[in-house]
């Protein structure tokens, strides 16, 4: 497959999608996220603005020595010479002449108020910028691509004047011009008439000569929550170069999710953009891109979230049992993901067999009915009293070996514990609380009684829960808590509502979710903690 001949899926992670408000990429965040995309099979990567900010400008000078790439193009991104400046003369062209990149795309400015106001210059000048910049680049023999800055808003006012800036980028050597929603105001029908008009008036790629070679691309913005729809919309009039961002990353409310644009048209149009199989790396390199980035993925992404393929209610389920596919539009193997059946108080006896499926226990066949019966009601009630399973694994996994054991996993058993905040008077408003927990238990035929200290009453009773077990079990030095979440149920009932704590804990190699329910959050941190290293021993027990 050519990735830089008839179609262009160009990533804008690292530059426009790192405009996000709360992220912020390192070089070496920088360098994970390129090799990553190149792993996807994504043509072009836009690495950032050499010459703008030292990290960029670091980024390209290392990316020359340590980036391995074997699909992707890396692509620098920068602005038109200044007004009144030769290109050769121009500082930031001289940036990008000299960062490395074989590709490089200039932002040029394509509504005529933009470029009186912003640009401060002539509609003429502008036009002599945008030419000047590409011949001089493309004499270095360098691939320039133009980012057309406004234009569907410049278009609706001056679409003569839009369309020449388009022309002369073209004409001075530019392989791509790109329509930029940059306010993302943009419908997906709109997009659409104004990217037909404009392959037709250019003799673009997708035209109806079909003889072009100049590409129409489309960077769409997601302030009316179109991003994805317009990109679509654009490749359907014509568009032969798509950008977008990992994630939908991006200022405001993001770009285009550059995974859910390609997936739908791979898996909807039949328009196969990347390598062969690389769609199956998806989900994998979405949340390795997430991590890399410390920004969350959203649980509801398309294609790749952990709720893209989940199903709650019990009527899915039963369907679901006969064929996946009558509650899916299509098999999530193919972006790298998984079903996930939920369990709930909306379950029935099928989301529980499919569960127990999921996790290793088989609940088929009449003999086990009863049994079903019993697990299934055992949720709702427990769903009544506050608990929530749909996120704890751990937790339903060792109700589920209750159940078909007969007992519950037993490693340890508690005697008591307690614990206590201790404020002194003077200490300053912000300074945390010392917490000292005591926690009585039998392990291993042997009693301990194990004090520990943290930074707030939950953090003590870890730290003395795991001192206490870790004495006859040492591989529960390795567990951590790594995430805790608290909801305050019933919230009119004030400080008799029920309190609900999630806990997700870490062996260094997986992870796993309890819950804990109680009448304060002490108490549901408990449960929580418990359940979290009982679950981790029954693991490491094999």
């Amino acid at each position: 497959m050519d990735l830089h001949g008839d179609f262009h899926v160009y990533d804008t992670t690292m530059r426009d999608g790192a405009q996000q408000e709360g992220l912020n990429l390192s070089v070496a965040d920088k360098l994970t996220i390129a090799t990553l995309l190149d792993g996807l099979g994504v043509g072009y990567i836009e690495g950032g603005w050499p010459g703008a900010n030292p990290k960029d400008t670091e980024f390209f000078r290392r990316a020359a020595t340590e980036l391995d790439l074997r699909h992707a193009r890396l692509a620098a991104f920068g602005a038109t010479r200044r007004a009144g400046v030769r290109a050769a003369d121009d500082p930031g062209t001289a940036a990008l002449r000299d960062s490395g990149a074989g590709t490089v795309t200039l932002v040029a400015k394509a509504h005529t108020r933009h470029v009186e106001l912003a640009l401060r210059t002539t509609l003429e000048e502008n036009l002599a910028m945008v030419r000047d910049t590409v011949t001089h680049l493309r004499e270095e023999g360098q691939q320039v691509f133009v980012d057309a800055e406004h234009f569907f808003d410049g278009y609706r006012l001056d679409r003569a004047y839009a369309l020449e800036v388009l022309r002369t980028a073209a004409e001075a050597g530019a392989e791509v011009v790109a329509l930029c929603d940059t306010n993302g105001g943009m419908l997906p029908p709109w997009v659409a008439d104004t990217v037909h008009d404009v392959v037709e008036s250019l003799g673009a790629r997708g035209s109806g000569a079909g003889s072009g070679g100049l590409h129409v691309g489309i960077h769409a913005h997601n302030d009316t929550g179109c991003a994805v729809a317009s990109s679509l919309a654009a490749v359907e009039a014509g568009a032969t170069h798509v950008q977008g961002c990992i994630n939908g990353y991006g200022e405001r409310t993001g770009n285009a999710d550059l995974v859910t644009v390609v997936a739908n048209l791979e898996l909807k149009t039949g328009r196969a953009l990347l390598p062969e199989g690389r769609l199956r790396e998806a989900t994998r390199i979405a949340h390795a891109v997430a991590e890399v980035t410390n920004v969350p993925p959203a649980s509801r992404q398309p294609y790749v979230g952990t709720s893209a393929f989940a199903h709650k209610a019990g009527l899915h389920a039963s369907a679901i049992k006969v064929d996946p596919n009558l509650y899916q539009h299509m098999d999530p193997v193919g972006v790298g993901n998984d079903m996930r059946l939920l369990v709930s108080d909306m379950a029935g006896r099928a989301s529980i067999e499919l569960k127990g499926r999921e996790l290793g226990f088989d609940l088929s066949g009449e003999s086990r009915k009863e049994l079903v019966g019993r697990i299934t009601d055992r949720v709702k009630v427990l769903e009544s009293r506050g608990y929530t399973f749909e996120a704890a694994d751990a937790s339903f996994e060792l109700l589920l070996v209750e159940e078909v054991e007969g007992r519950r996993p037993s490693y340890f058993d508690v005697e008591s514990w307690r614990v206590i905040t201790e404020t002194r008077a003077g200490v300053p408003v912000g300074v945390e609380a010392l917490s000292e927990a005591t926690v009585k238990l039998r392990a291993a035929d042997v009693r301990y009684v194990v004090t520990g200290e943290g930074n707030g009453p939950v953090n003590a009773l870890d730290q003395a829960l795991r001192a206490a077990i870790g004495q006859a079990y040492p591989e529960v030095a390795r567990f951590e808590l790594i995430d805790y979440k608290v909801r305050i149920l019933d919230q009119g009932h004030g400080t008799d509502a029920i309190t609900r704590v999630l806990i997700e804990t870490t062996d260094g190699e997986s992870s796993w979710v309890t819950v804990g329910v109680g009448a304060n959050v002490i108490e549901a941190s408990w449960g929580a903690l418990v359940d979290g290293v009982t679950f981790g021993l029954r693991r490491h027990a094999g």
